[in-house]
């Protein structure tokens, strides 16, 4: 019996320990909840080499790139009208789910 609630307790330290260090938890907005999509004044236009970020806003934004496949995109910061390049969907069935408000400098 002690062996099986070790268990329970390593397996529930593990499993705390992967959500708080969850790629979403990095994603935190500049004014928003963690994983807040960007502002609907961000647009993005996407191809298989490029996905372009506009900031149409009238203050700056931090924003990252959604892909299907849970692809890695840096956070990047536009000042009002600034433009962005991140990568592109490929060639593999992955794409642009959409935009999701960061932190700079965030893991």
């Amino acid at each position: 019996m002690p062996h099986l609630l070790a268990h329970a307790a390593v397996t529930a330290a593990a499993t705390l320990t992967a959500l708080l260090t969850s790629p979403v938890a990095s994603h935190a907005a500049d004014d928003g909840p963690p994983g807040a999509l960007a502002p609907d004044c961000v647009h993005h236009y996407a191809d298989r080499r490029h996905t372009t970020v506009v900031n149409d806003c009238d203050t700056p934004v931090s924003v990252t790139v959604a892909y299907s496949n849970g692809q890695w995109a840096p956070c990047r910061t536009l000042a009002p009208r600034d433009v962005a390049t991140f990568a592109g969907y490929g060639f593999d069935g992955n794409r642009v789910i959409g935009l999701s408000a960061c932190l700079p400098g965030a893991a």
